[in-house]
C-alpha cells in the first residue's frame, strides 16, 4: 500500500513539471526582449557615458581639460567663469603646457632662483668693493662755505619714494623668498600672518610709490640729460681706471644718470604699470588669468632689476661716498665736496650760472656761498 502511494506521488510530480515547462516557455516568449547597453563613443557626453559605462567620467574631465578652448556652461557671470583649466601656451622659459603650469615654471625655475642670485651677487660685490676700496672721497678739505645741492621739495620727493620702495622691496622679498629663509625659523603660523600683513602693505604702498616716482622723474629729469662730459666719465669709468681723483662732472655724473634712467625710471614705470594691472586698477585689462600671469612675470623681473640696481644706489648714497648721505638729509654740501665729486657743477656755481642757494632754507653749520643768478 505504501509503495503504491509513493508511486502515485512521483507520477503526479512528473506530470506537474512537464506542464510547467510549456507555460514558462510561453511566458518567456511573450515578455519583451532586454535592451543591450550602447557602445561608448569618444564624443559621448557625460550623461551618455553614464549609460554606456556607468562610473566612467572621462567626458567630464575631458571637458574640464579642454575648457580653455571651449568654455563649459556656468550660470555665474564674468570672464573665464566657464574655464577651469587654461589652454596650452609656452611662456619664455617654460614647456608647452597649460598656462597656469607654464606660469608656475617660469616663476619657480627662472624668476625666483636667478632673481635671488642676482640680488646676492650685487650685495656680495659691494661688500668686496667696500672692503678693498673703502668709502670714496674726503680728499678735499672743508671750506665752511655751503652749496645747496637739494631743495626741501627735492628731498621730500626722494625720501617719500625711497620709503615706499623699501616697504615694497622688503614685502616683495618676503613673499617671494620668505619660505626659504624665514619659514624654517619662525614657523608656518607666524610666517602666514607676516606674509598676509606684508601683502596688504605691498598693495597699499604701491600707489604712493607710483605718485612719488612720477614726482621724482619730473623733478630730476632736467639734470639727468646726457652731455659730452658724461662720455668722458664713462670712458674712464669715473676715474676708477687710472688717473688722479674723480672725473669732472656736472650736478650728476654719468653713473648717477644711468641709475636714474635704467635703475629707477624705466623699471619703475614697468613696475607701476604691471602693478596696476595686478591690482585690477586698469579698466578692461587684468580680468583674464593669462593677463595676470604675464603682468606678474613682467612685474617680478622689473622689480628684481630695480632692486639690484638700487642696492648700488643705496650703498653709494650711505657708506660708499663720504658726505653723500648728509647731502640728502640736510640738502647742503661743502664747496670742497662739490669740487671733488662734481667739479663742473661747482665751476658753474662759482661762475654764477647756477645759484648756490635755490631755496629759503638756511645753510646748516656754515655760510652759503655767493648767491648767483642763473
Amino acid at each position: 500500500m505504501r509503495q503504491a502511494t509513493l508511486g502515485l506521488g512521483l507520477v503526479l510530480a512528473l506530470a506537474g513539471t512537464a506542464g510547467a515547462q510549456p507555460a514558462a516557455a510561453g511566458a518567456a516568449a511573450s515578455a519583451p526582449a532586454a535592451v543591450a547597453a550602447p557602445e561608448p563613443k569618444p564624443e559621448d557626453t557625460n550623461a551618455q557615458r553614464a549609460k554606456s559605462q556607468p562610473g566612467n567620467n572621462a567626458p567630464f574631465w575631458r571637458a574640464v581639460r579642454e575648457s580653455g578652448q571651449q568654455e563649459g556652461y556656468t550660470s555665474l557671470p564674468g570672464a573665464e567663469k566657464g574655464t577651469l583649466i587654461q589652454s596650452f601656451v609656452q611662456y619664455p622659459g617654460s614647456r608647452l603646457t597649460n598656462a597656469g603650469e607654464a606660469w608656475r615654471q617660469v616663476r619657480n625655475q627662472w624668476i625666483i632662483p636667478y632673481g635671488g642670485s642676482l640680488l646676492l651677487i650685487a650685495v656680495l660685490a659691494l661688500a668686496i668693493f667696500y672692503k678693498t676700496k673703502g668709502p670714496l672721497g674726503g680728499h678735499q678739505a672743508d671750506t665752511g662755505r655751503k652749496i645747496e645741492r637739494f631743495t626741501p621739495f627735492e628731498r621730500a620727493a626722494h625720501w617719500a619714494n625711497a620709503g615706499a620702495f623699501v616697504a615694497l622691496a622688503v614685502s616683495g622679498i618676503v613673499m617671494a623668498f620668505g619660505k626659504f629663509f624665514l619659514l624654517p625659523v619662525i614657523g608656518s603660523t607666524l610666517f602666514g600672518w607676516l606674509s598676509f600683513l606684508l601683502k596688504n602693505l605691498h598693495n597699499f604702498v604701491g600707489p604712493l610709490f607710483a605718485v612719488s616716482l612720477l614726482i621724482v622723474i619730473v623733478t630730476f629729469i632736467k639734470d639727468n640729460i646726457a652731455n659730452a662730459a658724461d662720455f668722458v666719465w664713462l670712458k674712464r669709468a669715473g676715474g676708477m681706471l687710472g688717473g688722479s681723483g674723480e672725473v669732472p662732472s656736472h650736478r650728476f655724473n654719468a653713473g648717477e644718470k644711468g641709475m636714474f634712467w635704467w635703475g629707477v625710471t624705466v623699471p619703475g614705470i614697468v613696475i607701476v604699470a604691471s602693478g596696476l594691472v595686478l591690482d585690477k586698477l586698469v579698466p578692461g585689462f587684468g580680468e583674464l588669468r593669462g593677463e595676470m600671469q604675464i603682468a606678474h612675470m613682467v612685474h617680478a623681473v622689473a622689480a628684481m632689476i630695480m632692486m639690484t640696481a638700487l642696492v648700488g644706489h643705496i650703498y653709494m648714497g650711505t657708506i660708499g661716498v663720504k658726505g653723500a648721505l648728509g647731502a640728502m638729509k640736510t640738502g647742503w654740501v661743502d664747496e670742497g665736496w662739490a669740487k671733488e665729486h662734481h667739479e663742473l657743477w661747482y665751476d658753474d656755481v662759482k661762475a654764477g650760472k647756477i645759484p648756490a642757494q635755490r631755496s629759503g632754507q638756511p645753510a646748516p653749520g656754515g655760510v652759503a656761498g655767493p648767491v648767483a643768478r642763473a
